[in-house]
């Protein structure tokens, strides 16, 4: 039995991984469940999996799920930034999924690594924003770090017993959103509600937009170079509107592994829960003869500028990766707020960007540093763009 702790339960990556418990109930069991300000939902969560510990992100959100479990309660309930570390560090706990949306999960998860837990990462920010401090900090306590995102599940599965000297490239693969062929005098005009309708995949609300943007394919080029050792320049990625071939990785002889599915993150989440074994699932198997012609084009950088802004963060190294991923936050935001265009959140991230001097990331205070300066500095450019868009 393997004992789970999932940060972030009641979002979308939170509510797939429960459902795989629900799968396998003779081998996992939920230990410990942390969310933000959905009360009523981790309520239902708590009364049907018996966690030992929850966490909310407020004491007021604390207090309402209190108050809907009533008394007494076998399940603790905390709250804030000191209940989301106990939840990531319970005794009880095996595993942690980190499925909390942001920055939030990056200190859980560190305190989760020093406390020897397995690490199922969804959140990609954790990587983009302090990949040298995790990776270091899990080599040194001998944790695995498991990627549940699609794409680096994937690659997971294609480097399965290879060595890295075998690899010559990763190729990330990207639906490409929904403005894959809008022009971009098109693209200028589209809001929040458009950019909201993903054509392949159901996720939270700040991920679709950067599916929209492809910043999100540039924060996965960041976060595969923490996970698998590969500089950007091995690291390519394509736009393939189908979504089934997930990942691949192209060896030195010129194969080329791909790792094929359904379009269902139960898959990657319980391949994380289960490795290094392989569990039956009653998910449909691939129709490779009902999906048809696959797809692969080039992405468009010059529409899509947020992918090379990842690449050049990553290149630069240091803090620059804290700046891109705190502007595009505040980006986002603005965006979905309707107080910038969709056009401009690039623009917000590059000249954020270019006010920086990158510098060497040491501790987590640099990482805290850098990112509340580059919030404030991309609020600023924001506001001054809002009369322009």
């Amino acid at each position: 039995m393997k004992r789970i702790a999932i940060l972030g339960s009641t979002g979308s990556i939170g509510r797939s991984a429960l459902a795989v418990v629900d799968a396998h109930p003779s081998r996992l069991q939920v230990a410990a469940l942390a969310a933000g300000d959905n009360a009523a939902l981790l309520s239902e969560q708590t009364a049907r999996y018996r966690p030992r510990v929850v966490a909310m992100a407020k004491a007021a959100g604390a207090q309402r799920l209190r108050d809907a479990l009533g008394s007494p309660s076998d399940t603790s309930v905390l709250c804030g930034a000191d209940g989301m570390l106990e939840v990531a560090t319970h005794p009880d706990v095996d595993i942690v999924i980190c499925a909390s949306a942001g920055t939030a999960g990056l200190d859980a998860v560190l305190a989760a690594i020093d406390a020897g837990k397995t690490i199922a990462l969804a959140n990609k920010e954790v990587l983009v924003m302090a990949g040298a401090l995790v990776t270091a900090a899990a080599r040194r306590r001998g944790v695995p770090i498991l990627p549940v995102d699609s794409e680096h599940n994937a690659i997971h599965q294609c480097l399965h017993g290879r060595q890295l000297a075998e690899v010559r490239r990763l190729i990330l693969t990207a639906s490409g959103g929904p403005f894959r062929e809008l022009p971009q005098h098109e693209l200028e005009r589209v809001g929040p509600e458009a950019a909201l309708r993903h054509p392949t995949w159901q996720m939270g609300r700040k991920i679709t937009i950067d599916s929209a943007t492809l910043m999100n394919k540039g924060l996965e080029v960041i976060e595969a170079h923490w996970l698998f050792g590969v500089d950007a320049d091995r690291i390519d990625v394509l736009i393939h509107p189908q979504s089934i071939v997930h990942s691949m990785v192209e060896l030195t002889d010129g194969s080329v592994i791909a790792q094929l599915g359904v379009t269902d993150m139960r898959m990657p989440i319980q391949y994380a829960c289960s490795y290094p074994e392989r569990w039956e699932t009653a998910l449909p198997t691939l129709d490779l003869a009902q999906a048809g012609r696959l797809e692969f084009h080039q992405p468009a950088h010059e529409r899509f500028p947020c992918l090379a802004l990842a690449y050049r963060a990553l290149r630069a190294g240091g803090t620059l990766p804290v700046v891109l991923n705190a502007a595009n936050e505040i980006a986002v935001d603005a965006f979905l707020e309707g107080k910038l265009g969709f056009t401009a959140i690039p623009r917000v991230i590059e000249k954020t960007m270019d006010e920086h001097v990158s510098e060497r990331v040491t501790t987590i205070d640099d990482v805290r540093r850098v990112d509340l300066w580059a919030r404030k500095q991309a609020l600023d450019v924001a506001r001054a763009l809002e009369l322009t868009v």
